[in-house]
């Protein structure tokens, strides 16, 4: 896989509140999709 074609993998994790990961994530997302990038940079929430 080429440098142009690796996807980029974020995890948000938080063990201190539930909505705290799922919040960040939608965040990120977001900026993510406003970027233009959702084929590059995969975005996931646990904790």
């Amino acid at each position: 896989m080429s440098e142009s074609t690796k996807k980029i993998s974020v995890l948000f994790v938080c063990m201190g509140n539930i909505c705290r990961s799922p919040t960040a994530e939608g965040v990120f997302r977001k900026l993510v999709s406003d970027a233009g990038l959702e084929e590059r940079i995969i975005a996931d929430s646990a904790g």
